[in-house]
């Protein structure tokens, strides 16, 4: 679909929060339409975020990975928001504090409603590692939709970047099509006009009910 196309280049930063009892007490999980960002702490989630909303400071990034630590949103419209999630499996961080994190992270997919569809960010160097398919068999099982992002795909070469998609594909096919899979150089933007497609069909979710409505027989 093509209508009502969503700007994410009017993004801008609305609110941190440590976990889900302080993001409610300011956006009710029950208002709107969010779509959250999720991913191991290298796979340049904060980059895909500002070459997305063609933002260069949007979100924060940093030589160090693991420096996520609050659930950040970004609001597109009245209606409308991007969420940060804090990255997983952390290297260089005191347990207490990834535990921290990791429950802040968990809470929020379990417990958000308005949560329209996640991007699961992988180095496409490194797909598909445990946490990856906990956080993507997670969410189809609760009937969100699922985009595995496969981050950094300029330093691959094309018929590599190929083959892995493709291997990326197959070990998720059995999800159907409650997961897509695509790639996303942050650097170079290419694979971003299929993502911003994408993102756009979730923040109408009224658009995929109509879809489910009409695929179910009479």
């Amino acid at each position: 679909m093509t209508e009502s196309r969503i700007d994410f280049r009017r993004a801008k930063f609305l609110i941190s929060a440590p976990d889900i009892a302080h993001l409610d007490q300011y956006l009710p999980g029950d208002i709107g339409v969010e779509i959250a960002f999720a991913g191991r702490s290298n796979a340049g989630k904060s980059s895909a975020l500002n070459a997305l909303t063609e933002q260069k400071g949007l979100a924060r990034t940093s030589k160090t990975p693991g420096r996520t630590q609050l659930i950040n949103v970004f609001q597109l419209d009245d209606d409308r928001r991007l969420v940060d999630l804090p990255g997983y499996g952390f290297a260089q961080v005191p347990l207490a504090l990834k535990n921290k994190w990791q429950q802040a992270l968990g809470e929020y997919l379990q417990k958000r409603a308005c949560l329209s569809g996640l991007v699961v960010l992988m180095d496409i160097r490194h797909p598909l590692k445990d946490l990856d398919m906990q956080m993507i068999e997670w969410a189809v099982l609760s009937n969100i939709p699922v985009l595995a992002l496969l981050t950094k795909s300029d330093k691959l070469t094309q018929s590599t970047k190929m083959k892995t998609i493709n291997e990326v594909r197959s070990a998720l096919k059995d999800f159907g099509d409650k997961v897509q899979v695509e790639t996303l150089s942050s650097l170079k933007g290419t694979g971003k006009p299929k993502v911003l497609s994408i993102l756009n069909d979730w923040c109408h979710p009224e658009w995929l009910a109509e879809e489910k409505a009409e695929q179910e027989p009479e």
